[in-house]
Order: structure tokens, then sequence, then C-alpha cells
């Protein structure tokens, strides 16, 4: 066991988090015990948990220095991930998370193992699935990196697709324009876009088509060529919908298809296009599949706990043993 007494400035106190909640994580995980004082914060523990915690407060430091701002709740996800793999710091995080944010309004880092998997494999695949349940952020870190891509000049366009289900892709019969028709199920891209990039800048990509927002139905006989495609809500497709969509794919595209399979709104939800793509395309090479826990979720904590206690009522029910018949005497009283 080893004690050391880390210098404190203004500058390090946004590291402790909400209530010192980022240094009871590093107590916590790294089996340490850290003590505030008056001008130092002293770490008691094992030498290479001490010196860990060391590194995290010397990397932060480092960062403020470069111009890195990190907010907190975007500091708490990426020390989760520091503390739960001795390979990751976090100055390369917050280097790597500024190098693909370059040019956006925000800084976008991923928060738990299986985002940062989710990342990677965007950057290393043409397509990729992420799928899991709502608040995971499949959709904000493609959209994110759709951003990424484009500022960057890597593709020309982004193209954003859902599928209107709850109209059932018939969108003639709707009021208004098609935009007006299909905006009410793209909000949640439209959001993602606006809190990534300036609005106005947004609005400028939209109008010259440098963005596109369209329905899943208006895909079909398109090639998409020097473009960053994104499908949410992909549980919504029906099979032959998956199978055209994915055709779509031309020169320099990439692909991100995101979906929870926990809520399907299909009449069929056998049929979801997205549980047969997971069937037949795993392991197929240069696609990349993604499952998000409910872990993973970086919405308010009530999330996590609502769709872990969905998950224990959906279990429960399917393990409720089906009622008999009554037969004879008993049936006929």
């Amino acid at each position: 066991m080893m004690k050391k007494a880390l210098e404190i400035t203004p500058s390090l106190e946004p590291l402790f988090g909400t209530r010192d909640e980022n240094l009871r994580l590093m107590e916590d995980s790294l089996h340490v015990r850290i003590d505030l004082e008056s001008d130092a914060v002293m770490v008691e523990g094992a030498p290479e948990d001490v010196s860990r915690v060391e590194r995290i407060f010397h990397d932060y430091e480092a960062l403020r220095r470069s111009g890195v701002t990190l907010q907190n709740g975007e500091l708490n996800g990426m020390l989760r991930l520091v503390v739960s793999d001795p390979s990751i710091t976090l100055r390369s995080l917050g280097e790597s998370g500024r190098q693909r944010s370059a040019g956006a309004k925000r800084m976008v880092q991923p928060r738990s193992i299986n985002q940062r998997r989710y990342v990677e494999a965007i950057e290393q695949s043409d397509m990729v699935f992420g799928v899991g349940p709502a608040g995971t952020g499949k959709t904000y870190l493609a959209v994110a990196m759709a951003a990424s891509w484009l500022l960057a000049k890597k593709v020309s366009r982004i193209v954003l697709v859902r599928p209107a289900v709850e109209a059932g892709e018939r969108l003639g019969f709707l009021p208004g324009t098609l935009q007006e028709k299909v905006d009410p199920y793209l909000r949640p891209l439209y959001d993602a876009l606006y809190d990534l990039i300036e609005p106005e800048r947004v609005d400028k990509m939209l109008e010259r088509n440098v963005i596109e927002i369209a329905p899943l139905a208006f895909m079909r006989g398109r090639t998409l060529n020097d473009a960053f495609i994104i499908m949410d809500e992909a549980q919504n497709t029906t099979s032959e919908q998956m199978k055209m969509f994915l055709t779509r794919l031309g020169n320099n595209a990439k692909a991100v298809i995101t979906g929870d399979i926990t809520q399907i709104d299909l009449p069929n939800p056998r049929k979801s296009g997205l549980i047969e793509a997971i069937d037949i395309l795993t392991g197929v090479d240069g696609i990349q599949f993604i499952h998000f826990q409910d872990g993973d979720v970086v919405r308010h904590h009530l999330v996590q706990r609502i769709i872990r206690a969905y998950d224990s009522f959906g279990r429960n029910q399917q393990e409720l043993p089906l009622a008999m018949p009554a037969t004879g005497a008993h049936a006929a009283s």
C-alpha cells in the first residue's frame, strides 16, 4: 500500500464531478481511498492503482490546457471506460474525440465499452448494425459519426432514413407537403443533427440536399454513392424493405442500421427485417453487429431501471405456466 498527495488547482475541481461522483467512481473501480484536503487529494491504495488515479489527474489537466472542455456527463462516461480498461487513457479518449468532432458544435464521446466498440466499428467497416434498447446512443452516435465524416469531407452527403410504419408507408392521404408528411417520423434525426451542428448550418445543408432526410419508401431504385447512410428504427422494416435498403450502398458509401428488437410496431413482429438480417448477415465479411445492453443506457438513470423492469416482467410472463382447461365433473360445474 502507498499514499500519495495530488495537488489541487481550481481547474481540476470539475474532474471531481457532481457531489464528487467521479472520485467515488475511481475509488470503487480502482480500489483506492481518496480524501479531499484543503490543497491536495490524498490517494491511498496499491501502487499501480494509485498511479492510474494520478494518470487520470495528469491527463485531465493536459486536455484542459489543450483546449478540450468536457461536460460532466461526457467526463463520467469517459472515466468509466478508463477505469474498466488499463489500456485506455483519458487523454487518448479526449484527443480521439476531438479529431472525430472537428468542425462540430460539440465533442461526442462514447460512454461505455459497447459504445466505444460501436464507434470503432463504424470507422472500420462499411456496414454496421447497432442493436439494443432505447437510450443507448445508437442513433445519436451514428449521426455524430456521419456529421464527422461530412465535415471532414470523407463523404459528400448524409442520407437519413426511417420507416414511417405508423402511416403504413402510405403517406399520400396525410395533409401537407411531402416534407410535412414525413417530418414527425424523422424528428429524432433532426434533433441529433441540431445538437451536433449549428442549426443555421444544418438548415443550409438540408436546403442543398447535402443532408437528406427521407422515409424508407423513397429509397427504392436509388444507388447512394459518396454518402453516409443511416437507417433508424430498423426493427420496423419488413424483410423486403431491409433487403432493398441494404442493396442501395454505392461507391465510397457507409451504412449504419440501428434498431431495438423489443419495440417492433409491425403487425407481425416475427417478420421484422432487422431480426432476419441479424440471422442472415452475421459473419458476413465487412459487416459488424454491435449489441447494446441496458448497462449502456446514457439517458436519465431511470431509463435504465425502466428497461430492466420491463425485461424482468417479460421473462416472468414467459415463465408463467399455461392454464389447463377444466375437464370432467369440474367442467360441468
